[in-house]
């Protein structure tokens, strides 16, 4: 099971990546068209509704393989003058304080999709059901739960990191 959420959090990542190029390329193309207005160009219509609808979703492919690898921003200043056993407590509170929140924003991002497909809102410019968006996000949001849930079980000493998936030295 291990291996499946470690293959599929790395999978994600790496098409949060593509999602995040396309929207780049949108948005010079955007920026471009904006400039030769002049010329009888414009701008993407609903370039900002799919920025951000994508950017969303890049963030909810990107952050289970962060915490998987333990690449999140931390502070390290005082972390090694700490005792082992003070880490090792830390460590387990961090990974299910954020197992905690992961999870109710998944909840709620649930909860928010249903009103907002029960509404039928849609989005300005392109006139996209605005529950699409959240949809599009809830698959890597449910992987990102197991994600934190297995990183937790790991940093206990329940399950083991499978081989090849192992965090960089020194990493806490």
């Amino acid at each position: 099971m291990s291996k499946l959420v470690y293959g599929l959090s790395r999978v994600m990542a790496w098409f949060g990546a593509f999602v995040l190029a396309l929207l780049a390329g949108i948005t010079v193309v955007s920026i471009i068209g904006r400039a030769l207005s002049f010329a009888g160009l414009g701008p993407v219509p609903g370039d900002f509704e799919l920025v951000e609808a994508g950017t969303a979703l890049a963030v909810f492919c990107f952050l289970p393989w962060a915490h998987l690898k333990r690449s999140h921003a931390t502070v390290d200043i005082l972390w090694r003058a700490f005792p082992a056993t003070m880490r090792r407590t830390l460590d387990i509170l961090a990974d299910a304080l954020m197992l905690v929140v992961w999870s109710l924003l998944v909840w709620r991002m649930g909860v928010g999709m249903l009103d907002y497909k029960g509404n039928g809102e849609l989005t300005f410019i392109l006139q996209f059901p605005v529950w699409w968006g959240y949809a599009a996000s809830m698959l890597p949001a449910l992987v990102g739960c197991a994600a934190y849930l297995l990183r937790l079980l790991e940093t206990v000493g329940v399950v083991a990191t499978p081989p090849g998936f192992e965090t960089a030295e020194g990493a806490h």
